[in-house]
C-alpha cells in the first residue's frame, strides 16, 4: 500500500518543497500534500514519476523493502516483503503452537481468523 511518509522524508531529504515536487512530476502542490498525508493515491504513472524524481523505486514508495526469491526446485517466486510484513511473521513465530497451525494449512487459518473478526 502506498506510504506518504516515504515521499516526505525523501523529497525532505533532497531539500525540495512540495510545490518543486510537484512540478517534477506534473502535479500541483495540493496533489504532493495529499500523498504525504495518505489522503490521495497518485495514479500509476504519477507513481512511476515520483520514484524517478525521488531516486527510488515505486516499490519502495509502496513499502515493500525486500524482494524475496523463492526458489522451489523448477519453480521461482518473487514476493514483495513490506516492514509491517516482516514485523506480523514474527508475531507468528513468537506464538509457537500458531506457528504450526499456519505451516499446515495457512488458508485454513486466515479463514478462520476472518470469520472471528467479523
Amino acid at each position: 500500500m502506498f506510504d506518504g511518509r516515504i515521499v516526505k522524508e525523501l523529497r525532505t531529504n533532497l531539500g525540495l518543497t512540495q510545490q518543486q515536487l510537484g512540478d517534477l512530476i506534473g502535479v500541483n502542490k495540493a496533489s504532493i500534500c495529499g500523498y504525504e498525508k495518505n489522503t490521495k493515491k497518485p495514479k500509476y504513472a504519477n507513481l512511476i514519476k515520483l520514484s524517478v524524481a525521488l531516486n527510488t523505486t515505486p516499490n519502495h514508495l509502496m513499502g515493500m523493502e525486500q524482494t524475496v526469491t523463492i526458489n522451489e526446485d523448477t519453480e521461482e517466486y518473487q514476493v514483495a516483503i513490506s516492514k509491517k510484513d516482516i514485523e506480523i511473521i514474527k508475531a507468528i513465530k513468537k506464538n509457537y503452537e500458531l506457528y504450526e497451525k499456519f505451516c499446515e494449512n495457512p488458508k485454513r487459518i486466515v479463514d478462520k481468523l476472518t470469520r472471528i473478526l467479523k
